[in-house]
């Protein structure tokens, strides 16, 4: 049986990509900070779907993240069939007023363990002839953006990064997609404190299952969301000035107070 690891599987969307995953019948590794939310989702999925589950509670901003994982791995005598490098963190704000550690940590999760993860999975996969890679970057990865500067740089890397190595290895056995939606209902406009600069939101669900149906196509990329196409295939034909400035004025309010919670009424 096939075994996906996931990453960031305590909520949103790696979270979903295990159910479905587990649902397909892969059994899976799931590597996030929190353990006892990992035990959670492990045990659920066992008793769901059947599907031996694996955790591997790890905080993917240290230096060394990706090679603990693997260790881990070898210890246990398993085998990556497919990789979902799901796990991300986000900025907002002005840059020089967000703390540089945060911004520090969102480029060690969303570029350097999803580089690190790859390095050390994707040979194995090669030996074997087959596997599969999904990174998940973003539609802010299609065109900088003011406020969000360094997490939109890094979800440009997360979809150049993706579409180089289907080159690279298209014809032997492995399959590489680049996951770019748009705002997704989940923890990460909370934890980052604004959503007002973002616009609708959809859910995890059928994001993941594009995702998935794109990578059994071996598609290079995929934008679920209409308007998030017309995003992805318009603006890189724009001059990169234009594009920017035109950015500003959508997110910046991102710059304004998040509105108090209205208190409920009867």
């Amino acid at each position: 049986m096939s075994l996906a690891l996931v990453t960031g599987a305590s909520f949103g969307l790696g979270a979903e990509f295990a159910d479905q995953l587990a649902a397909r019948g892969h059994d899976l590794v799931l590597v996030a900070r929190s353990r006892d939310r990992l035990e959670e989702t492990a045990e659920r999925l066992r008793t769901a779907h059947g599907v031996q589950t694996h955790v591997v509670p790890q905080d993917l901003a240290e230096p060394d993240a990706a090679d603990r994982v693997a260790h881990e791995l070898s210890a246990r005598g398993l085998t990556v069939d497919v990789l979902v490098n799901n796990a991300g963190l986000g900025t907002c704000g002005r840059f020089e007023e967000i703390d540089p550690r945060r911004e520090h940590d969102q480029v060690m999760v969303n570029v350097v363990a999803l580089v690190d993860l790859t390095h050390a999975l994707l040979p194995g996969m090669l030996a074997r002839g087959s596997g599969a890679v999904l990174n998940v970057s973003s539609v802010a990865g299609y065109q900088p953006s003011p406020y969000f500067a360094v997490y939109s740089a890094t979800k440009t890397f997360v979809l150049n990064f993706s579409l180089a190595l289907r080159e690279e290895y298209r014809g032997r056995g492995i399959t590489v997609t680049a996951l770019c939606p748009g705002p997704v209902e989940t923890r990460f406009f909370d934890t980052i404190g604004r959503r007002a600069a973002v616009g609708s939101f959809t859910t995890p669900e059928p994001v993941v299952r594009a995702a998935l149906r794109a990578l059994d196509r071996d598609r290079a990329y995929v934008t679920p969301g209409l308007s998030n196409q017309v995003v992805a295939h318009l603006t890189p034909r724009r001059p990169r000035t234009l594009v920017a400035a035109i950015t500003k004025r959508i997110t910046r309010p991102a710059l304004e107070p998040e509105p108090a919670a209205q208190p409920a009424t009867t």
